[in-house]
């Protein structure tokens, strides 16, 4: 269109404009140009600066009105008060019998009974992990490595890294943790990083990083951040806390693996970060870190690379005899990595890093306040004060296993994992979910409905962790499957269980994952589901007593809960 085209189309509109307004009064043109620029505002600032796409919105506001109307909202809250009840009256049956304490004792109790109640209290629950029957959970266990750590954690029982100038030898543990996982993941001199309380501080503050520089380095006020559609949810819990928008990337449906190119042309100048997981928590596949990494690099965009899961696993498997893909910082592109010392590391639960290629990265991490009348405050992470006695048990796993220690345990549990998935596949009517390239496990079926047969192996004592989107259940081998015999039985049960199902392929369960997946799925309201979920996490507060019928005779409250030391 050339230039005279132009002019006179915008001549025409202009005249045509003219003769809409030409009966309007002066002030009705200035409010619908101002209500007109309101709107477009508005519209605009929905599509492109919301942390939520606008699809997604208006199903809320959608469900949301029908929840008003009087008979579907009287529904919902007796079916929620209904599954409040029973989720209640499930986890009081796990005390087998034992009576809530409701408020302090009027008087202390001396230490041999504390000790006593304490026992009392840890021999609860019927699975049980020396046995090999979970799903990640434990991963070690170990009397020795028990008796190690709390020796250890003993020691430090009252420090607080807060005051390294009081504690000087939790803070040299600190930085001689940080310093040994930067080597194991081929870190550089510049390369860092921090202690954390687990996988999901250790991700948020690399998103926190990721942010603050973006913000700082770029102006980016609307950050957004792409990751794999099989991500940890502590990435939609960082995106929700630190105001992020978080774009999930579909998966190859055979392999579970990020779709590079679709990830490719998501990226534009609101791109803060990219993430990888090796491997991720639901099939247990590395995503391809070498592809994603040259994005970054091309786009000058951050990458992250979420190892919490297997940080102790990978960086062993090629010295164990397992190749591996490029994982770490020796990949160009790769900014920062977290990893779960509480995992695979053996460490005793509330220890993760997150670690960077540079300082000048992790400085972005800090948080300070320099004019607090308190004094000039700084952290390094979330916590003010942190347990030193945690840092200090993690410290002690990771001097206790040393590198051969390391890859011994690994080449232990890969094999472990190859066995089960090798069985697994010669199973009619069950198949592997995506790729099990570490640890994880993950079964499914076309044939039957597969929170049937993860119902039935919690019946044989069985612990696993149930999936959705595929629907399918996975086991994270731990060590305590590395024990003789697990293995075999595992697989066993499998087998004849998945046998019953093919027998009796019909849904005909109640209770269990069969019914809470089969109810999600049902659910096209997520808002509901997720107060659902809310019901769950509100039962584990309650002290409610069960009722008088509910709770267990004398004789059945002793079978439940053995004395210590009988188990």
């Amino acid at each position: 269109m050339t230039m005279e085209a132009v002019r006179a189309t915008c001549d025409l509109a202009r005249c045509r404009l003219n003769e809409l307004l030409a009966d309007r009064e002066p002030w009705q043109v200035a409010a619908g140009a101002a209500g007109a620029t309101l709107a477009i505002t508005w519209i605009w600032a929905q599509v492109h600066f919301s942390d939520e796409d606008i699809s997604s919105r208006f199903k809320k506001r959608l469900f949301r009105l029908v929840r008003t109307i009087p008979a579907v909202r009287r529904k919902i809250e007796k079916e929620t008060r209904h599954m409040q009840d029973n989720m209640n009256a499930e986890i009081v049956r796990m005390n087998a019998g034992m009576p809530f304490l409701r408020r302090l004792p009027d008087r202390g109790i001396s230490a041999e009974q504390v000790l006593s109640e304490a026992r009392r209290y840890c021999a609860l629950g019927k699975f049980s992990y020396k046995e090999g029957c979970l799903s990640g959970t434990v991963y070690n266990g170990s009397a020795d490595l028990t008796e190690l750590m709390t020796q250890v954690y003993g020691l430090a029982a009252w420090s607080n890294p807060l005051h390294p100038d009081v504690f000087p030898g939790v803070r040299k543990m600190e930085a001689e943790i940080i310093r040994m996982c930067c080597q194991l993941f081929s870190g550089g001199p510049d390369s860092c990083g921090t202690v954390t309380s687990g996988g999901t501080e250790s991700i948020i503050m690399a998103m926190k990083s990721c942010r603050d520089m973006a913000r700082e380095e770029r102006g980016i006020t609307r950050p957004e951040v792409l990751v794999p559609f099989t991500a940890h949810a502590a990435f939609d819990k960082g995106a929700q806390l630190l105001r992020m928008k978080l774009i999930h990337i579909p998966v190859d449906p055979e392999t579970s693996r990020v779709n590079v190119s679709k990830m490719r042309s998501y990226i534009n100048s609101n791109t803060v970060m990219l993430v990888c997981s090796a491997p991720a928590f639901p099939h247990g596949n590395i995503d391809p870190i070498e592809e994603v990494g040259a994005l970054g690099v091309k786009y000058g965009i951050p990458v992250h690379v979420d190892s919490c899961l297997g940080g102790f696993l990978v960086p062993f498997m090629k010295e164990a005899g397992f190749p591996v893909v490029p994982f770490d910082f020796s990949v160009p592109g790769v900014t920062s990595i977290s990893a779960d010392t509480h995992k695979y590391g053996f460490a005793p639960k509330g220890t993760s890093v997150i670690l960077y290629s540079s300082q000048h990265m992790r400085h972005f991490q800090y948080f300070v306040q320099p004019d607090w009348p308190g004094g000039i405050y700084a952290s390094p992470s979330m916590a003010g004060s942190r347990a030193g006695a945690v840092l200090a048990a993690c410290w002690a796993a990771l001097m206790y296993y040393g590198r051969q220690g390391y890859v011994e345990t690994t080449r232990r549990i890969i094999e472990t994992a190859r066995y089960i998935e090798a069985e697994c596949r010669q199973i009619p009517g069950l198949r592997i979910q995506g790729s099990p390239d570490v640890s994880v496990v993950a079964f499914a079926s076309d044939q039957f409905n597969i929170y049937r047969l993860s119902d039935a192996m919690a019946q044989r004592g069985w612990n696993f962790n149930a999936l959705q989107n595929p629907p399918c259940f996975h086991i994270a081998v731990t060590y305590c499957q590395t024990a003789a015999g697990v293995r075999e039985r595992l697989v066993k049960d499998m087998r004849e269980l998945t046998a019953e199902m093919l027998r009796a392929p019909a849904d005909n369960a109640n209770s269990g994952d069969v019914a809470l997946y089969g109810m999600a799925a049902s659910v096209p309201d997520r808002s509901l589901v997720s107060e659902l979920a809310w019901c769950f996490v509100d039962s584990l507060y309650t002290t409610e007593e069960p009722a008088e019928a509910d709770k267990p005779a004398p004789a059945e409250a002793d079978k439940r809960a053995p004395a210590a030391g009988t188990q």
